[in-house]
C-alpha cells in the first residue's frame, strides 16, 4: 500500500495575507512551475545554476541601491563578506 505523497504548502506572512500578495517562495514556486510547464517534458541543464543567477543578480542590485553604493554596508546586509560581494559583482557585471 503507497501513500500519495503530499507537499505542504508553506504559511503566507501576515503581511502577504494583508495585502493579499505572494512571499518571495510563493514567487519562486509559481515561476519554476511555469518554467517546467514551458519546457514540455523537456530536462533542464544544470538548473541550479539558472535559477541562482536569474535571483542573485537583482538581488545584489537591490541591496547595493538600498545601502547607496555602499559595497561594505551591502556585504554586511547579504551576510557576505566585502571580497565575496566583489566577486559576484564582477560575475553579473556589477562592478563597473
Amino acid at each position: 500500500m503507497s501513500a500519495a505523497k503530499t507537499t505542504k504548502k508553506p504559511k503566507k506572512s501576515k503581511a502577504a495575507l494583508e495585502n493579499n500578495s505572494k512571499c518571495l517562495g510563493d514567487n519562486v514556486r509559481d515561476a519554476m512551475e511555469k518554467y517546467f510547464k514551458d519546457m514540455d517534458g523537456h530536462e533542464p541543464n544544470n538548473l541550479h545554476e539558472l535559477v541562482m543567477s536569474q535571483v542573485e543578480k537583482p538581488l545584489i542590485e537591490s541591496v547595493i541601491d538600498n545601502a547607496r553604493g555602499n559595497i561594505s554596508r551591502a556585504a554586511q546586509l547579504l551576510g557576505l563578506n566585502r571580497g565575496t560581494l566583489r566577486n559576484r559583482m564582477q560575475k553579473y557585471g556589477l562592478d563597473k
